[in-house]
């Protein structure tokens, strides 16, 4: 209860019982009253005011009679603050009575009240109210409670003030103090959860997100639907209906102009009856039984869907059965009857040699006609007939085969290349496997089966020179050094190698020739001081790769063999350096020493290769770079000998790789395989081959580059023959190679399975020799 002013206080106790027990009434001693609902306590700023008494009223009689009687407390009756303080307040339940003390009554009075008493400007008591909270879910519950209430008005107002607006009751709002650079550093540091560096322009404070809202960012960063049970498919809303009203929407009453006749319905109504009039339309008939048909025998219409169509080029129409003729009329005329030797003829020709299945009988009357013996087999043709037959005429492309191919230049104009035999060289007995031609271009040198090496003069085939180097094993490769100063051959027999000087006719052994063979001599013997200055440190331990040895029977050396080397398995390629310094043997039954470089200056040996993939075919030096390329069975390698690693390796796609040359340009180079395959491979291009050709139909044994410049290569085969090609390749890296084939030389005879076992060409002319396995050599010109 609120204080009153003045001498009296009155105080009106009433009962739980009556309604209007909770409703108190309140006086200062005039006339202004105030009706409250619930209970008073005394204001929090007015506590140190001890004068005040405080009343509270529960709605229950402090003092109750044992027999339920209620009486109205006066004000002089309310006893003294002594008597209250010995005996205590009373508070009455409906059980029973129970005493407090002054002070734990004032407690409950103070918590329940809803207000707080203060004094205004005049000195009268003043109520402030606590704020209410509602309990039901208000519209506004979502809004953000609002501290400053300025509303619109822009803060850049209170600039100049220390408040930056006013609360709900009135009160400045202060402005937030500003730290120091160090506090906003620290702050930076420290941050804390929902922290954005943002200042909130209503507050002035930093702005801060509760949880929720950083939830709702989370989600609208993930792109998902912000509120959380939001469903962003509700069913769908029939808002038509597909049901059929029973109901009318209209029920007023048919209008008259819907029963009169209308035109529109009587023109359509005759022009059903013209139609019927005319046969367009037919009245209605019920479908005709059809019997039942055996689903186990299947027909085919195949004309079924053939509709009348003009006469047109691409539309064929069904093959039509020719008219019946003379012949097969049951009464033909005499001149189509056959005789005795033509009904003979007929019935021993087969059937399908025969002009016509049956033969013309002369009957008397038609019932006489037999039945025919070939009626079911001829409709069985004549379904094949219709079955076979093309439903649309489809136009073909007429095109050429010729034209598909590419242009490629007449033979004639890339002349010069040989075209025939000039020159046959005999002497060998059995197989000639190896032909070359000296740098000069006017010796040949051959060796065959008989283990004999000859020189042959290449213009007029005769027979220069010649040496028994074995009997037992044939001569399988020569080979001429390069340069035209000196003239020394490489011949291999079996496992040795010989270094030979050819001593000619007493002819050129006078003038230019002596000096040829005087300086071919220092070459080779140049290397037995080099040998022996190396020996003089003592025996090696290790075994050498060859042996360097002078031959050992005089015969060998009045004819000119200067040095014999002795490898560790048969020879069957020689590859001379361009400069003549190095030569390179290919043994390919040897392993680690499969591939061997000799230096001819010193007499020495090396083994490039300790391990070698695959079995050695072939080898050969580029003709300007310090590359090395050897080829085995499937595959070519090439190495660079200044850095020694490798650079490429070609897969040519051959099964079994017989021999390979470089082109003078030292980028293109031909595999030929024992496949039947001439495969070009152009290195800056690919490592695949450029182009296959196959022209033989055995395999190849020798490919080989015309080495003076002329666009040709030839290739050679165990069909006997040879093929001339012409292969023209430019500095320009947009254009590829041209490959024509020219000639096919014929002349070998194939013995055992093989025929031409080598070729090689001329240094300038358009000449190439060849050694075949028939014991001969030829000259193509």
């Amino acid at each position: 209860m609120a204080p009153q002013g003045g001498d009296s206080k009155k105080r009106k106790a009433v009962t739980r019982g009556s309604p209007e027990a909770d409703e108190v009434l309140l006086s200062d001693g005039g006339d202004d009253r105030f009706l409250l609902d619930g209970t008073i306590s005394r204001s929090e700023d007015d506590s140190d005011e001890e004068e005040d008494d405080v009343y509270s009223i529960d709605g229950n009689s402090e003092e109750e009679d044992e027999d339920g009687s209620e009486d109205d407390i006066k004000s002089d009756e309310v006893p003294s603050e002594d008597e209250a303080t010995s005996n205590g307040d009373v508070k009455s339940n409906g059980f029973g009575t129970a005493h407090t003390t002054e002070e734990e009554a004032e407690d409950e009075d103070l918590e329940a009240l809803d207000y707080t008493v203060t004094e205004d400007a005049n000195g009268n008591p003043r109520y402030v109210y606590n704020s209410i909270n509602p309990v039901y879910d208000s519209d506004d519950s979502d809004a953000p409670a609002t501290t400053n209430t300025i509303g619109n008005i822009p803060l850049s107002f209170y600039e100049s003030y220390p408040h930056i607006g006013y609360d709900i009751n009135g009160k400045k709002v202060s402005r937030p103090a500003k730290g120091e650079a160090l506090d906003a550093l620290l702050d930076s540091i420290d941050v804390p959860k929902g922290w954005t560096g943002l200042t909130d322009p209503s507050t002035g404070k930093p702005l801060e997100l509760s949880q929720e809202e950083l939830e709702v960012l989370k989600r609208i960063q993930m792109n998902e639907v912000p509120e959380e049970g939001y469903d962003p498919y509700p069913p769908t809303v029939e808002y038509f209906t597909g049901k059929t009203e029973v109901m009318p929407l209209s029920a007023a009453p048919e209008p008259k102009r819907r029963f009169a006749p209308s035109k529109h319905e009587a023109k359509r109504v005759m022009k059903i009856v013209r139609a019927i009039r005319e046969g367009r339309i037919l009245p209605y008939k019920p479908p005709a039984e059809q019997e039942e048909e055996d689903k186990d025998v299947k027909r085919y219409d195949i004309w079924a869907n053939e509709a009348p169509r003009p006469d047109h080029p691409m539309n064929v129409p069904a093959p039509k059965l020719p008219p019946p003729g003379y012949g097969e009329s049951y009464h033909p005329p005499p001149e189509y009857l056959p005789d005795r030797a033509e009904k003979k003829a007929w019935d021993e020709a087969d059937e399908e040699d025969r002009d016509q299945d049956f033969l013309p009988t002369d009957h008397d009357s038609l019932r006489k006609v037999p039945g025919y013996d070939r009626f079911i087999k001829e409709k069985f043709e004549r379904c094949l007939d219709l079955y076979l037959a093309p439903r649309v005429r489809r136009s073909k492309l007429n095109i050429d085969p010729e034209s598909l191919l590419p242009k490629l230049p007449s033979p004639d104009e890339l002349k010069p290349f040989p075209t025939g035999c000039g020159i046959v060289y005999k002497g060998h007995e059995g197989r000639v496997r190896s032909v070359a031609v000296d740098p000069s271009g006017t010796l040949i040198a051959s060796g065959g089966d008989d283990g004999t090496v000859r020189v042959w003069g290449l213009r007029d085939g005769d027979h220069r020179w010649s040496v028994k180097l074995g009997t037992d094993e044939a001569v399988n490769v020569v080979r001429w050094r390069p340069g035209t100063d000196t003239r020394v051959l490489a011949a291999a027999i079996g496992e040795e190698l010989y270094i030979i000087v050819p001593q000619l006719v007493a002819a050129e052994r006078e003038g230019p020739g002596a000096e040829i063979t005087d300086r071919s001599h220092d070459i080779v013997d140049a290397g037995w001081v080099y040998a022996a200055s190396n020996n003089t440190s003592g025996p090696s331990k290790k075994e050498p790769a060859a042996q360097w040895i002078r031959p050992a029977s005089t015969r060998l050396q009045d004819a000119g063999v200067l040095v014999k080397i002795t490898l560790r398995k048969t020879i069957k390629v020689i590859s001379w350096h361009r400069r003549g310094e190095y030569f390179a043997t290919v043994s390919p039954q040897g392993q680690t020493h499969a591939v061997a470089v000799h230096t001819l200056s010193k007499h020495l040996t090396q083994l490039p290769f300790r391990r070698l993939k695959g079995l050695a075919q072939s080898a050969q030096f580029h003709p300007s770079k310090p590359v090395f390329f050897v080829a085995t069975q499937r595959t070519i390698r090439s190495y660079d000998l200044s850095k020694q690693e490798l650079l490429k390796t070609i897969q040519p796609g051959a099964r079994w790789i017989s021999s390979f040359d470089v082109h003078p340009g030292g980028d293109n180079l031909i595999v030929g395989s024992y496949d039947k395959r001439l495969l070009w491979h152009d290195l800056d291009l690919s490592m695949r081959p450029y182009k296959t050709l196959r022209y033989h139909k055995k395999a190849i044994r020798a490919v080989r580059f015309h080495q003076g410049g002329l666009p040709l290569f030839a290739d050679a085969s165990d069909d006997g023959s040879l093929q001339i090609f012409h292969g023209k390749v430019v500095g320009d890296l947009m254009e590829n190679a041209t490959i024509v084939p020219l000639k096919v030389l014929r002349g070998h005879q194939v013995r055992k399975e093989l025929g031409v076992m080598d070729v090689d060409w001329h240094p300038r002319e358009p000449w190439c020799v060849s050694a075949g396995a028939d014991g001969t050599c030829r000259l193509w010109k």
